[in-house]
This record gives structure tokens, sequence and C-alpha cells, in this order.
């Protein structure tokens, strides 16, 4: 025993070694944003605190950053009472009242004047961190102020909400190891897009702003969803035993940010209402410029002992008010609505409108999302509508003022108006989708994915010279790529003879990929690197593949019935089947020798893996029995030979045991490999 304990402390010191390594350039990256390391190093240390983790798996503590996505989804979201209510603010829209708000504090307080601290309002959900001993113990929502929902598992996958503290900050603070921190949670307009543009393509729910976004996102009942929205967390309070631990509120934001939280860089001391005017006027002015949505300032007294004087009504603080900026909404009529299609081939709806000014721009179209939206907001060519603009977000309707007298319901058109192909509708999905690879609306987009570094590899096919291929007629499909020639290429802006001879080589020597890259870069939705080396594998060729049924689609490994339709929806469409016969034609590889293994005890029988192994690794037990002629499969059915049980196994051993299967332990699955 004493032997193991030896050889197990450099374990721990490397694991916890490694914690703090992680910690700290999570800090640099999502909170300062001035990353010290490469994406890639950051995930070299995460993978060996990972592999020592899973190892040694009593080593793995709470605030572990392995710890920050994790578990199965939950069934629903637990409710709990704060300890302290979070209030709402009262409003101030104008000087005016920002100025009745000064006169009221100082006439409450006796003071002549009073410091201000000024901050952005940011437009998200707001949220409580408790923490116990320095360690996040639990993230609740607002709810309604006296009780919120539990969404601790959520909360941890923030990168910029702390797992735990420096204790030895706290000591030097003066400050104790439990308190509970409050702040916003945000999505940055580039992640909102991006989101919109991703739920878009998978047919998902299309978000009318970065709050209801982030707030959405936050009360997932998967928390794996939740880390991959790139949300943010603002904190703007600090409370301890019910109260402010400092005596001013500008030093609890000092000391959040010393203890790693993210705070608004922006915030600012003002020394009179004057200021603070100053600083509301200054703000509004450049609030575009922002990465992230505010609707205001947030106004507070500076000094804590304040707080408790001047008290709070029934719903809001009286030394704290918000300061709203202009609403960026007007009314215009709505003259046409048509159909605009996508790089990724799906049919947004889009509104022709009658010009109209805002927040400063002239506005004439605006997006409508899908046709879920438009039953939503019942709305109609010549109805009256209020359109939102929010920083560099495309201007969408909010909501009908009034219908027209005229009103014409919006159908979505049966035929894609690019390129005249039949439009697809899965019946669990809002999206219209143009899946013909050759549509003109997708056709820059088709070529870039197809001569990615992943795909098919054409070094030298970059964006502008794919622009010039597509704008000047010479390529309708990617197999026009294969007609091009010297004289051809040459003739481009900045390409000269010689970047025209490798591009030439690069095509040709294309031509020799694997099948496997061949269907990724056909761009099918759904399928990934890995499902086009599954479906290779599986299929051994090309044309086996496009004559699939979506019942033998879903024998193939890791395809579930969403992907086969895909699949089998994509080479349903004639316009696609021609470009698989240009690109044969052109000399690429259409089918793969798929070589045996040498033993093949394993050939024919499936297996599902659940729990923890502890001589293989998952990855190094696939391998395995994939070397022997097995496969592995992600889910438990009656086609299932045997389920292999490791440590804390999961459903997949309920449904196994239910069905029926065989379930081999780790010496019976090493015995049945030849690996005693």
């Amino acid at each position: 025993m004493a032997k193991a304990a030896v050889s197990a402390k450099p374990v721990k010191q490397e694991a916890e070694k490694l914690r703090e390594q992680i910690r700290y350039h999570e800090y640099r990256y999502y909170v300062l944003d001035a990353p010290e390391i490469s994406d890639a190093e950051f995930d070299r240390l995460l993978d060996r605190l990972k592999k020592l983790e899973t190892q040694h798996p009593e080593l793995v503590t709470p605030d572990s950053p392995t710890q920050r996505v994790g578990g199965k989804p939950r069934e629903g979201f637990v409710k709990v009472r704060h300890r302290v209510p979070m209030q709402s603010l009262d409003n101030a829209t104008s000087v005016d009242d920002l100025r009745e708000f000064d006169r009221r504090v100082r006439e409450a307080t006796g003071r002549k004047t009073v410091d201000y601290t000024c901050e952005h309002k940011f437009d998200g959900l707001s949220l409580s961190l408790l923490y116990e001993d320095g360690v996040l113990v639990r993230g609740l929502t607002r709810g309604d102020g006296t009780t919120g929902e539990d969404v601790t598992p959520n909360v941890k996958t923030i990168r910029s909400v702390p797992l735990r503290v420096d204790r030895q900050e706290l000591k030097k603070l003066g400050l104790p190891g439990d308190f509970e921190v409050r702040g916003e949670v945000v999505m940055t307009r580039k992640a909102f897009e991006d989101l919109n543009r991703q739920q878009e393509r998978e047919g998902g729910k299309i978000f009318a702003n970065p709050r209801n976004a982030a707030a959405g996102s936050v009360r997932l009942l998967d928390p794996t969803i939740t880390a991959s929205r790139r949300l943010g967390f603002f904190a703007y309070r600090w409370l301890a035993d019910g109260g402010s631990p400092v005596k001013r509120h500008s030093l609890a934001l000092e000391a959040l940010s010393r203890l790693r939280f993210k705070v608004s860089p922006d915030w600012a001391l003002a020394r009179s209402i004057d200021q603070v005017m100053a600083y509301c006027e200054r703000w509004e002015k450049k609030r575009e410029k922002l990465p992230y949505e505010t609707d205001g300032i947030v106004v507070k007294v500076d000094e804590a002992a304040l707080w408790e004087e001047l008290g709070a009504t029934a719903k809001a603080p009286r030394w704290a008010v918000a300061y709203k900026f202009a609403a960026r909404q007007a009314t215009t009529v709505i003259k046409n609505i048509r159909v605009q299609v996508g790089r990724t081939g799906t049919l947004t709806p889009v509104a022709d409108l009658e010009p109209v000014e805002v927040g400063g721009v002239t506005v004439s179209h605006s997006t409508l999302h899908n046709m879920d939206e438009i039953e939503r907001l019942g709305v109609h060519a010549g109805d009256t509508v209020a359109v939102e603009r929010a920083g560099d977000v495309i201007p969408h309707v909010v909501e009908v003022v009034k219908h027209g007298r005229d009103e014409k319901k919006f159908r979505m058109p049966e035929r894609c108006p690019e390129c005249g192909s039949r439009i697809h509708k899965s019946p669990d999905e809002v999206a219209y989708r143009c899946v013909n690879a050759g549509c003109p609306a997708r056709r820059k987009e088709s070529l870039r994915h197809f001569a990615g570094r992943h795909a098919m590899n054409i070094d030298g096919l970059g964006d502008k010279l794919v622009d010039q291929l597509v704008d000047k007629g010479l390529v309708e499909d990617v197999a026009d790529l294969y007609r091009l020639d010297l004289k051809t290429l040459a003739d481009l802006e900045r390409m000269g003879e010689k970047s025209a001879q490798n591009l030439l080589d690069e095509i040709e020597a294309s031509k020799k990929n694997s099948l496997a890259r061949l269907i990724y870069a056909l761009g099918i939705r759904y399928v990934g690197e890995r499902t086009a080396q599954l479906l290779a594998d599986h299929f051994g060729s090309l044309d086996k593949l496009r004559d699939a049924s979506v019942d033998e689609l879903l024998e193939v490994e890791e395809v579930g019935p969403k992907v086969a339709e895909s699949i089998a929806e994509f080479f349903g469409e004639r316009a696609n089947r021609e470009l698989l016969e240009k690109l044969r034609r052109a000399g690429l590889r259409f089918e793969e020798k798929r070589t045996r293994p040498k033993d093949t005890r394993l050939a024919g029988k499936a297996f599902v893996l659940t729990g923890t192994l502890e001589r293989w690794s998952r990855e190094e037990a696939k391998q395995l029995i994939e070397s022997l002629g097995g496969k592995v499969t992600g889910s438990v059915s009656k086609n299932t030979d045997y389920v292999v049980v490791g440590a804390e196994p999961g459903s997949k051993y309920d449904k196994a045991k239910k069905l029926g299967i065989a379930l081999l332990d780790e010496d019976a699955f090493a015995k049945l490999v030849g690996k005693n």
C-alpha cells in the first residue's frame, strides 16, 4: 500500500499542476481575451489531464476543468430559493430621470454629492453563482426574483465562470470563502449570428436576439449543447452574508477582477450626476462598437453603507437605476415577401420594406427567418410592422402593428427559385431546402468545401479565385474544376502561368484521394469526416452508397435516422446523380478496396462499449475489436452481439440486460480477444 501511495503522489502533483495551468489559460482566453498559447497546446494540456483522471478517478475534483461538461441530459430543473432576492431595477429614460434619481439619493442620505459607479447594462440572463470555500457549488437563474432554477451543470460549461477562486487571493483581500457572485450571461453578436446560421442549416429554432439565445442556451436540459453555444459571463455584484463584503462597489469590481471574474472593462467611477450623464451619453453613441448587446447603463451608489440606508421598494433597490438607451425600432410597410436561397441551400423568406431609418441606417429588407416565424407573427405582404435593428445583426420584424387591407398569404415555393430543383423539407424541421449541390446559390460554398483541406485538399483554390471562376461562368459545379485548362486559369486576375500550373497539378492530384474524402467533399448535410469514413468502409463504393435505401444506411455504424434520410435525400436529387457521373468521367476514385484483417475471429460481430475500462481506452478497445473483424456501434439493439461493461455503466447496460444480450466484463472481453 505504501508503494502505491508513493507512486500515486507524482501523478496527483502532475494533475494539480495541469489544473492550475488550464485555469490560468482559460482566464487569459475567456476573461482577458489575451491568450498566451495556441488552441492546440491548450487541448493537449486538457487531454493529458483527462487521461490522468480516467486512469486515476480518485483524483477527480468537482472544480477540475474536465468537469465543465459532463453527465446525462436532465429531466427538468429544480427550483431553489435565493438567499437574497434578485430584484429588478427602476428605469430612467431621460436626463431628467437621472437628475431626479440623484436628488432622491442625496435627500435620503443628507449628502451634497454622491459617488456612483457606471456599468454597461448587458442584455442577457441574470445569474447567481454560489461559492463555498472558494469552489462553485450552485448556479441559479433569476426566476421570479425570489426563486430561481438550478442550472449548475450548464453554468459550469461557461468558460469565463471560475469553477474555483484562488483562496490565497481571498485571504489577501480579507474576504470570506463563502460568497455569492451575481452577473449576466451574454452572447456576442458574432456568436449569435453564427448560432442562427447553424440553426437555419439544421432546421432548428431561430432566435430573435442575443438575449433570447443566451437565456435559451442556459435553460437547455443537455449541458453539452449549452457548451457549444459560446456564452460569456460578466460579474456585476458580490455578496457575502447577505451584504457587500467591501465598503464600495468599485472596490468589489476590482476584487472580482483579481479573482479572475470577468467584469465590464468599461465601468467607471463618477463623482457627480453630471459625470454619470456624460458617461451615458458617450456610450449611447458608442454602443454599436461593443461586441455585446447593451440596452443601457446601470448606475449604482458606490458606497455600500448607503445601500442599507436607502433601502428598497417591493421590486427594486433605491440605490441603483437603469438608464435605458433609446429604442432602435421603426414601423414600415411590407411591400412583398420573397425567398432567398442561402449558401447552404436553406430557403429564407425575406420581407421587402418601404425604406425606413432604424438606428441611423436605412433599412429596406428584413429577414423573416422561416415559415414558423411567419405564422407566429401572422405577417403578410401589405402589413405595417415594427422593425428592429441591433448592432450589425440583420434587421428583423418584431411584430405586426396593423394588418393591410389586401393581405397576401405567403407560401413557400415547391421549386428552388435559383435552379428549379424540387424543394425538400423534413417533417421534424422548420427549414425548406434545395439539396442540389450545383444550385447557383450554393455554388461558391460547394466549391470552397470541395477544395477544403479535409475534403479534396486542392491547395490554391481560395475564396477570391472561387469568386472569379463562378462570376465569370467558368465553373458551374465542382466537376467543372477538372475541365479547367492552363490558358483559362493563367488569364485570371493575380494568377499567371506558374500559379495556374500549380493549381492544375493540385486538381489532378485530388483524383487519387480516398473515397471517404470524396464523400465528405460532396457536402451532404450531417456527413462530416468521420461519417464519410464510416460510409466508405461500409459500402466500399460510391455507387453502392448512392443506391442505398434508408434502412441500408441505418446499418452503418453511428448513422441514425436523421443522417440516413439526409444522405438518401441528397442522392435522390437528379442533379446530384448527374454530378456524380461528371465526376466519374473526370477520373475520381469511386471505389476503395477494403482490407480484411488477418485474424477474423470477431467477423460479423457487433459490440457496444459502456462504462470506464481499466486496461484500454474506448478508442483502444474499438481498434482492437475492428482489427479482429468486429465492429463497434454507439447504441444497443437486437443486432448487438456483445456489450463490454466497464465501471459505472450507463443505460446501455440496462437495455442490454432487458434484450438478453451477452454482457462481458473486462476479463471476459480480454479472453475473447486473446489478450488474457
